[in-house]
């Protein structure tokens, strides 16, 4: 798996990523001077707002169907750790989705933050630099420094904003774990960077990703290498059994801010489909039947537990971990319809589960928690709960919306494989429809209480609903080009599984075995 390079300076004429990297940081820094916190959120907002413009023009100038990174930038090196930065398929769609969210969150956050705005700016734009540099970085050890620096503008805007008495506790309890999961992670990278340096292809260690995808990783090292990697990400995703720091950040947490971005930004699984599956190909179809056992085992316990769930915020969190399952195994069907249905239902759910928290965080300037037994019906706030229903059947996957178009690769994805794998992925879309259903009877068609009145959606409000909606639609009915972008960069992920890393000589007698082969 060779992959060719496009320089930004040859593609568009300007370091378009590293803008897109370096303009949060430079606001950040700006607004830390702004005393004046009116100044400091219009400051901010048109800052976002420049970022998001700068991440559609990448989209735009993004050539599809082929798997060459693009708008690379390089600079130097120092101990095997580089500045290299590039998009494909897999990674560019994350940037503009990221952007995205980061504006709709501003917007949300001026009438909705009630102390120090300034400071929550600073934050958020910080968790947005963050996240750029983990999806654009091309050298592991940049990867993994941007997903450590994850964890500071993370843990203010629990503690700080946060809207439960032990938010905190949840704020360390999440920084601990991750810095358990990161420590994990650091010592794989360590190992696949003198891998290279013991094949002799550097007199140093080193980190880049093509050059790492040049280099075979002994078998015996890659299940090491595998699930030291694994379990960095499986915790960050979360992945059942890893989750269950999730549930607690997500109810103490702040309603709108990292919430939407834990659940809406998928970056542990990223981070199996940029650099676990490419870079250990024969772990990934050694171990698959594993990983696909706890996507399964995730999709049930997530389904089942937020079915009897009340407050909204919990169920998120559970139904978060029953899609991470889903998503999980589709990927680990190792096969192109299975990266695409991944990919596909991992931007569809950064809408959807940003969306959902956003009506979490409209239904608590209203009613304070989300709580069945506080809502009664709310059918007479017809354009929140119209929001509600259509962000909620687009997780379900309803025909129409991007849900249904991923949902659709990942069961063939999945049937490839084995028709256990397709069986457990579709109980995941019914017992999906079971628990958002019974949550939208229950606390919007229910009997309104004539003594609490509220607004419906203000202006602000709408315009966050209406824009996460075209998107949907958008998903559901033209999917063309979103798999047109990925499309080159996954045809070319599912040749290096298909040959492995390591050429093997295997006489006819004794050919490998299929995934279907190892589940029988």
């Amino acid at each position: 798996m060779i992959l060719n390079e496009i320089a930004a300076a040859q593609q568009i004429g300007f370091p378009i990523l590293s803008i897109l990297l370096f303009l949060p940081i430079i606001l950040l820094i700006t607004l830390s001077f702004v005393r004046d916190e009116a100044m400091a959120y219009r400051f901010g907002l048109i800052g976002a707002v420049l970022e998001l413009i700068f991440a559609c023009v990448l989209a735009v100038r993004f050539i599809p169907d082929v798997a060459d990174m693009q708008f690379v930038e390089r600079g130097g090196t120092l101990l095997g750790i580089g500045y290299h930065v590039g998009v494909d398929g897999i990674s560019v769609m994350f940037v503009p989705l990221t952007a995205l969210l980061t504006v709709l969150a501003f917007l949300y956050a001026e009438p909705a933050v009630k102390s120090d705005l300034r400071h929550y700016l600073i934050a958020m734009l910080g968790f947005e630099a963050t996240m750029i540099g983990v999806f654009i970085a091309l050298d592991l050890m940049l990867f993994w420094l941007f997903f450590v620096l994850e964890l500071i503008p993370s843990y203010f805007l629990i503690a700080r904003w946060g809207t439960g008495e032990k938010r905190r506790g949840a704020a360390l309890n999440y920084v601990g774990v991750m810095v358990a999961g990161s420590l994990l992670m650091l010592w794989a990278i360590l190992l696949l960077g003198q891998n290279v340096r013991n094949a002799g292809i550097t007199a140093e260690n080193s980190y880049d990703f093509l050059t790492l995808l040049t280099v075979p990783v002994p078998v015996e090292l890659q299940t090491l290498v595998f699930f030291l990697l694994f379990l960095g990400l499986a915790i960050k995703a979360p992945i059942f059994p890893f989750h269950t720091w999730m549930p607690r950040v997500l109810e103490q947490g702040p309603v709108v801010g990292v919430s939407i971005f834990l659940v809406g930004i998928k970056v542990g699984t990223y981070g199996f489909l940029r650099f676990v599956i490419p870079l250990l190909p024969e772990a990934s179809k050694q171990w698959f039947w594993l990983i696909a056992l706890l996507g399964a085992a995730g999709i049930l316990y997530g389904s089942l537990i937020a079915l009897i769930q009340s407050n909204l915020r919990r169920l998120l969190a559970f139904a978060s971990l029953s899609h991470m399952g889903v998503v999980v195994l589709s990927l680990f069907s190792l096969n192109v319809a299975g990266f695409q249905g991944g990919l596909l239902q991992m931007i569809n759910l950064g809408i959807v589960g940003a969306g959902l928290f956003f009506v979490a965080g409209f239904l608590y300037t209203r009613l304070g928690p989300p709580e069945l037994a506080s809502m009664g019906g709310l059918g007479h706030l017809p354009v929140l709960t119209f929001t509600f229903l259509i962000i909620g059947l687009a997780g379900i996957g309803l025909p129409g919306t991007g849900g249904f178009n991923a949902e659709h690769l990942v069961l063939i994805g999945a049937m490839q494989v084995h028709w256990a794998m397709a069986l457990v992925a579709g109980v995941g879309t019914f017992l999906t429809a079971a628990y958002f259903l019974r949550y939208f009877q229950q606390g919007f068609l229910g009997p309104a209480n004539p003594q609490r009145a509220m607004p419906d959606l203000r202006r602000r409000e709408l315009f966050i609903a209406a824009t996460l909606g075209a998107m949907i639609l958008w998903i559901g009915l033209d999917s063309g080009p979103f798999l047109r972008t990925m499309n080159g960069s996954v045809q070319a992920l599912a040749e290096r599984v298909e040959r492995g890393s390591i050429a093997q000589a295997q006489p006819p007698s004794a050919p490998a075995r299929s995934q279907r082969e190892v589940l029988r």
